[in-house]
């Protein structure tokens, strides 16, 4: 894999620490850029990811905060600047799964929940990024299938954030397209990450995969793959775009 990286990149990567954001700091970093690995809580498996990064040769370091968080985000950002310089490049990845519930048993608390972190903290983000991005720059959110699929009976309101991420990424690319500044969406489908646990299920994958053209869940790193073509000079005529890594489905 050779995307083109122009200068001295500097990632952000929110929710860094497992699963899809894990993957994506180490392949980023693999191809040069500097990687800030955000992680909310889990500061082992933040570090765990900044010293595989270390042992290849790349430069990594980890942030702890909450990206729903104004203050978090702020203090976040910069912490980067007084380390790796402005951030040049973003990855909005961070994310939470509750428990399967119909919409009819939410609370005002849960759907909240979700909302603030799915789907504020990309808007943060994107904010405190945009502020820096000075000669251009690149954003890929994280979405998800389910923001077409509406994840009946089990997710809505995580399929709800999604649908709001997928909205985010169209207005936001139309109003810094002039600055140079290009803001691009993935939509993975079942992944295998330990997410579905958050969700009661950990098995899910193994449930549903008959009904994935596929047959079978993505891993992790497919979805990276795509994100660092997004962010790269490779993808420098693509912005208000979505790749759907869902098997078909």
């Amino acid at each position: 894999m050779a995307f083109q990286v122009l200068n001295h990149p500097v990632v952000l990567v929110t929710g860094g620490s497992r699963g899809i954001g894990a993957a994506t700091a180490k392949l980023l970093a693999k191809l040069g850029y500097a990687v800030c690995v955000n992680y909310s809580a889990n500061e082992t498996a933040a570090h765990h990811v900044v010293s595989d990064i270390e042992k290849e040769g790349g430069k990594a370091i980890a942030v702890q905060a909450d990206v729903s968080n104004e203050d978090d985000v702020i203090r976040l950002f910069n912490t980067l600047d007084n380390t790796l310089g402005p951030v040049t490049h973003l990855v909005n990845n961070a994310g939470i799964l509750l428990p399967q519930m119909r919409v009819a048993d939410m609370s005002a608390e849960r759907i909240n929940k979700v909302l603030m972190t799915n789907v504020t903290s990309y808007f943060l983000c994107c904010r405190e990024a945009i502020k820096r991005m000075e000669d251009g720059g690149s954003i890929v959110n994280v979405s998800s299938a389910a923001s077409r699929l509406g994840s009946p009976f089990e997710y809505v309101d995580y399929a709800a954030s999604k649908g709001a991420i997928d909205t985010l990424t169209t207005g936001l690319s139309l109003e810094v397209a002039k600055d140079n500044i290009r803001v691009n969406c993935v939509r993975p489908g079942f992944i295998d990450t330990t997410m579905h646990a958050d969700g009661g299920e950990a098995d899910r994958i193994e449930r549903v995969k008959h009904l994935i053209p596929l047959q079978r869940g993505g891993r992790p790193e497919e979805v990276a793959a795509s994100i660092a073509f997004l962010l790269s000079h490779d993808a420098s005529y693509i912005t208000g775009t979505f790749i759907d890594l869902a098997g078909g489905k």
